[in-house]
């Protein structure tokens, strides 16, 4: 019996480290500003485009690559990316090439650490996902109407000949497929641990 239960342990944590695995493997790194990469852009957006067109989620890293002997990347606070404040930053980098694993949801935000480059709109702000399930928030259905008091009569219906226009629904992009893929893996990694836990069972 005690046999078994240690199996039964060990099989368990191998399963837990396939399923953390897997889901780094569907973990993503995006190099800021594509092949141009970290320095003063052409234009006052080029950073912001270029993260509207991606999607952030828990586990994904940035790739800066920049010149460590004329650029710094520093992370800093919402007050300080608006004012280019360089004094004080969350956390500094100046190695060339940095890579920073994003581990939580909300907004980063990221400077130059030459403050006159930073003037120059040499900064990024990106916003994380809550998760890697591809889940987006919806709008809540509107409520529904109360029932009329006793004695009153209900609403009268919508004039012969008016409807209302329901949106269709968006339909799913191709960026949600990766994340398919990493929930089919984990389901295949239950049920090989499932088969793998009843075999020791039977020993």
């Amino acid at each position: 019996m005690a046999r078994n239960l240690k199996n039964m342990m060990l099989c368990g944590f191998g399963l837990v480290c396939f399923l953390m695995i897997v889901d780094r493997a569907y973990a993503r790194e995006f190099t800021v500003g594509g092949a141009t990469g970290w320095t003063v852009p052409s234009g006052s957006q080029v950073y912001s485009q270029w993260a509207e067109q991606s999607r952030f989620q828990i586990g994904d890293s940035l790739l800066f690559v920049y010149q460590s002997n004329q650029d710094s990347v520093l992370q800093v606070t919402r007050d300080a990316y608006d004012s280019c404040n360089t004094d004080s930053p969350t956390a500094k980098f100046a190695d060339g090439k940095t890579s920073v694993t994003l581990n939580h949801s909300g907004p980063y935000y990221f400077i130059s650490g030459n403050k006159d480059n930073c003037k120059k709109n040499e900064k990024l702000v990106v916003i994380v996902m809550a998760d890697r399930s591809g889940n987006k928030n919806t709008a809540s259905s509107p409520p529904s109407p109360a029932p009329a008091p006793s004695g009153e009569s209900a609403p009268s219906p919508p004039v012969s000949g008016t409807f209302e226009m329901t949106p269709a629904p968006t339909p799913t992009t191709s960026e949600d497929t990766p994340n398919s893929g990493a929930s089919s893996l984990s389901f295949v990694a239950a049920l090989l641990g499932a088969a793998l836990a009843s075999t020791l069972f039977l020993h």
